[in-house]
């Protein structure tokens, strides 16, 4: 049994230990706490490595595989990693998406004149294939290089709130990191990916009423294509990109073309596109509303809204919900699923909104990556 004095002994000490922890966490609490956050840091920093050079292998391996043998591909894919484009003045705004789309066909020149010094002998599509693998593994050598410059600033300056922000967006940078890397294997392998549900929703739609080749399409614009065919006593015109190779094609420019160059008189626009989903929203939920559906730098969303405020046609827009690393990874089952259920709201509108005569545009948005006619 503890006597009063031992009792209050015991209290004192209780106290001392109490304060002398306070006192320690006031002073080196701080950097505690930062040391937790770098070796967080540097663990996701060692993954990415991983997922880098790993990504190099799979590069690599997708030109050696079909490449010239007599060109150093370690060294030239080496140094193409780095590979950026500088973005045109926006300090005078006007005439700025000309510059861009310069700049941005300027870029998709580079890329093909370098696939095909390393892959000579390769088809259009396996070609587009591969540049698809070249932006994914430029995006994620890109992640890893930002990471590790942040966290070398931080420690190099002492900067607890440069760490602290770095910690904090941690999350969201390992799940783009996470999808580019996945997003090389589907690119390497020609698999449809999540991004191109726009194109797999006018492709389901178009073979419901006799568009099934290739030869049923015309190139319009640079590696896009249109086709056309009858729905309700409506006319449809229908543009995608041209697969199954991975492109985007340019369907900005395509539909510019058919309203000013070919002069067709269209009465309204529906546009499909994959769209980013919400925290808690289900994989392949279907959205409806206005405007253009597409994505990108905003060129050819541009041109598309130019040409329908000049001729004063209306724009439809369907949305497949979807993850960031579900649009560029192998196509889940929901989204392939979800397809279907967007060519009955494509039908309804055309039931609903327009009247017979008329003719429709249908704009598949997306990668056509293993996606064919």
């Amino acid at each position: 049994m503890l006597l009063p004095l031992q009792q209050d002994n015991l209290g004192w000490i209780g106290q001392v230990i109490f304060w002398l922890i306070f006192v320690m966490w006031i002073f080196y609490g701080q950097r505690l706490q930062v040391g937790i956050w770098v070796r967080q840091i540097k663990r996701a920093l060692q993954k990415l490595e991983y997922m880098v050079r790993k990504g190099k292998e799979i590069t690599i391996g997708a030109f050696r595989e079909v490449g010239n043998s007599d060109v150093n591909l370690v060294s030239r894919i080496n140094d193409f990693l780095e590979f950026f484009m500088i973005a045109p003045v926006d300090k005078d705004p006007a005439g700025i998406m000309h510059k861009l789309e310069h700049l941005v066909n300027v870029r998709d020149e580079r890329f093909e004149s370098f696939v095909s010094e390393l892959a000579p002998n390769v088809s259009r599509d396996q070609a587009a294939n591969l540049e698809n693998v070249l932006e994914a593994i430029i995006a994620l050598n890109f992640i890893y290089r930002i990471v590790r410059h942040f966290l070398i600033l931080g420690e190099k300056t002492k900067s607890y709130i440069l760490i602290l922000q770095l910690q904090m967006q941690l999350p969201e940078i390992m799940k783009y990191a996470n999808a580019y890397f996945d997003a090389l294997k589907a690119f390497v392998d020609g698999k449809p990916i999540g991004d191109g549900a726009g194109v797999l929703s006018v492709v389901r739609l178009l073979r419901e009423y006799g568009v099934r080749s290739a030869e049923q399409y015309e190139e319009i614009a640079k590696d896009t294509v249109i086709t056309q065919t009858k729905i309700d006593d409506r006319t449809i015109i229908a543009v995608r990109a041209k697969g199954p190779g991975g492109t985007v094609g340019k369907p900005g420019e395509a539909i510019r073309k058919l309203f000013e160059e070919r002069k067709l008189k269209i009465n309204r626009i529906i546009m499909i596109d994959a769209g980013i989903k919400l925290e808690g929203e289900k994989t392949g939920g279907v959205m409806e509303g206005v405007g253009a559906a597409i994505g990108g730098i905003g060129v050819d969303k541009y041109k598309i809204e130019e040409v329908a405020t000049k001729y004063k046609v209306p724009l439809d827009a369907i949305i497949i919900k979807e993850a960031i690393e579900e649009a560029v990874s192998p196509m889940r089952r929901e989204i392939a699923d979800a397809t279907r259920k967007v060519v009955e709201r494509i039908k309804r509108i055309i039931n609903e909104r327009t009247k017979p005569g008329d003719t429709i545009l249908i704009a598949g948005i997306g990668n056509t990556i293993g996606i064919g006619y």
